[in-house]
């Protein structure tokens, strides 16, 4: 029962008090936020007055967009007036009348903006804009083993500045772990804004909440039930499906969507770094929020230990003080730097800079925060209630004489048996998702482990009865080891879900044939869907493969379009901003 000083009549405490005891934590947390959500409009409503503010946003994960969100919230509790855009739906021009503007804005893979945000992107680079009367913060997001760290985040405060707009607070770059970051720095941004007009606070109402849902900050402990090898005996790829249980977790997820797995650090990955440290790993360390651990537990659970970057070489710096580094982090020592990072984990650095080790509070200051990874989800809610799969490919290679492998593919493959679990939770990606029609037909490319969400395209498809026709156009090395979910795209193939399936096994014939050759073979069906309103979407490598892709299609367009390179350009870039070419590239 509510308490007697609650608002409400006997009978309406003595309703809602039974309606809470029937509620999950989650449908809890969720009518919390929706009363707050209701309170808060109703204020802005009685507030016209309340100062108009900004929120752009360029995502490619949806971190961005989900720190916009949040941006809003905490602004319009500040009794501003917020409003919350995407890059891709505004023009440069469209600033001048933003008077106050918050940027969130990520980059993607070395130094690229979110590709939903190119064209604004590009235009603002180029466009003379007046942008005298607008006041601005940025807030950047990146990730420091990347050299060009936040330059998409870098490039926009720089532009806006040039075009007249006035700074009122430094721009906050924000590495993987940038909750704490961007909290700060948006609170130092609203102050600069001056006072807003205060909204009346709402009266409190206390919602009880038994324990706090899964989510990013509480990771589900998922039981591993399934893991199956889907390559064959002769193989050069070690790629594993996954199958994780997701019963009692509250966590929902739609195909496109990703799963963050948080991994552990393999025990020969933290006697490695001990022993290039000279420590005993029985050491107590601090970790962020003061709490107290033993070294070794720290390194396994809570470090990046291996990816070696120049961030994390400058700290060293500050404890080695190696001549060595100082030349190979000097400005003009950029090519010596890449040369000397690729393939080179941090134990490599600590023996080869601090030679006599350091202490345990020293290498932790070293290193960053172990981030989760995100792997596309590899199947439909519909067609497996209360799980998740994954496609994952196991990282493994030699570099500098050494056997190195990735942390969260071999924390999967090696260390998780089934009937184990594994931290996860979801991630929703609004940029990768089926047509709103089932009626849409559909083209998905996706080499390699890049097949992961078109499983879940195609199975979600099966599932709901949809009319729209299904092409699937997939790569790898070889068709006896390398075909993934080779019988079920047959079954598919059978039953309707998937209606057309081009392979191309690169390594079967003495010349390599790719996804985008496949795409060139049959470039005019190919063009005939796309004028049919055919959604395109790509999956897999970023480096290579979707640039390649990305010429194909232009290259199609413009033969079987009979149109110029600008005009077939311009036709792909209409597909972007009709959401009819999306990608989920890594």
């Amino acid at each position: 029962m509510l308490p007697e000083h609650a608002p409400f009549s006997p009978e309406q405490r003595s309703a809602a008090a039974s309606l809470l005891q029937g509620l999950t934590p989650g449908q809890r947390l969720w009518l919390a936020g929706y009363l707050s959500a209701e309170s808060g409009s109703e204020t802005a409503a009685a507030t016209p007055s309340a100062s108009p503010l900004l929120v752009l946003y360029g995502t490619e994960s949806g971190n961005a967009e989900a720190l916009a969100d949040l941006t809003a919230k905490q602004a319009k509790k500040r009794g501003f007036k917020p409003s919350v855009k995407n890059m891709a739906d505004l023009s440069p021009a469209d600033l001048a009348k933003a008077g106050k503007l918050l940027v969130i804005v990520s980059t993607w893979g070395d130094g690229d903006p979110p590709e939903s945000a190119t064209g604004f992107y590009n235009g603002l680079m180029q466009e003379k804009v007046d942008l005298s009367g607008v006041s601005f913060s940025v807030c950047a997001l990146g990730d420091t083993s990347y050299e060009q760290f936040c330059k998409t985040g870098k490039d926009i405060d720089a532009r806006l500045e040039a075009l007249g707009a006035k700074r009122t607070t430094p721009r906050k770059d924000c590495d993987v772990d940038y909750d704490e970051d961007h909290a700060a720095w948006l609170d130092e941004a609203l102050s600069s804004f001056g006072p807003a007009v205060a909204a009346p606070a709402a009266p409190a109402v206390a919602i009880p909440v038994a324990g706090e849902a899964f989510g990013k900050k509480n990771p589900f402990p998922s039981e591993m039930l399934e893991k199956v090898l889907l390559n064959g005996e002769g193989s050069q790829k070690e790629t594993w499906h996954y199958e994780l249980s997701l019963e009692g977790s509250g966590m929902s997820y739609l195909p496109g969507d990703a799963l963050a797995v948080v991994p552990l650090n393999a025990p020969d990955m933290v006697e490695g770094v001990l022993k290039a440290a000279k420590l005993k790993g029985t050491e107590k360390v601090s970790l962020k929020g003061g709490d107290e651990k033993v070294l070794a537990d720290a390194l396994r659970e809570d470090f990046e230990i291996t990816v070696l970057s120049k961030a994390v070489l400058k700290k060293l710096q500050a404890v080695a003080k190696s001549e060595r580094l100082e030349g190979l982090l000097a400005d003009d020592a950029k090519d010596q730097l890449k040369d000397y990072l690729w393939g080179r984990w941090v134990a490599d650095a600590l023996a080869e800079f601090a030679p006599k080790g350091v202490s345990a509070d020293e290498l932790v200051g070293i290193l960053r925060k172990l981030p989760p990874r995100l792997y596309s989800i590899a199947s439909s809610p519909l067609a497996h209630p209360d799980e998740v799969h994954l496609t994952v490919a196991s990282v493994r290679y030699e570099a500098h004489g050494l056997q190195r492998k990735g942390v969260a593919s071999t924390f999967l493959a090696d260390l998780v048996e089934t009937g184990q679990q594994v931290r996860v939770y979801t991630h929703v990606n609004k940029n990768f998702r089926l047509p709103d029609s089932d009626d849409t037909p559909i083209i998905m490319v996706g080499p390699g482990t890049g097949i992961a969400p078109f499983r879940a395209f195609v199975e979600h498809r099966a599932e709901t009865g949809a009319k729209g026709d299904s092409w699937l156009i997939f790569g790898d090395q070889r068709y006896t080891y390398d075909f993934l979910y080779q019988l079920e795209w047959q079954d598919h193939l059978s039953n309707g879900a998937l209606n057309r399936l081009d392979v191309a096994f690169s390594r079967d014939q003495p010349e390599k044939v790719y996804v985008q050759d496949k795409m060139r073979e049959n470039a005019a069906e190919l063009f005939a869907w796309l004028e049919k309103g055919a959604h395109f979407y790509v999956c897999g490598d970023a480096s290579r493969m979707a640039h390649d892709v990305n010429e194909a299609l232009i290259g199609i367009i413009e033969a079987e379009g009979k149109r110029s390179r600008e005009e077939a350009e311009a036709y792909v870039e209409g597909l972007r901003k009709s959401k009819r070419y999306q990608r989920d590239v890594y």
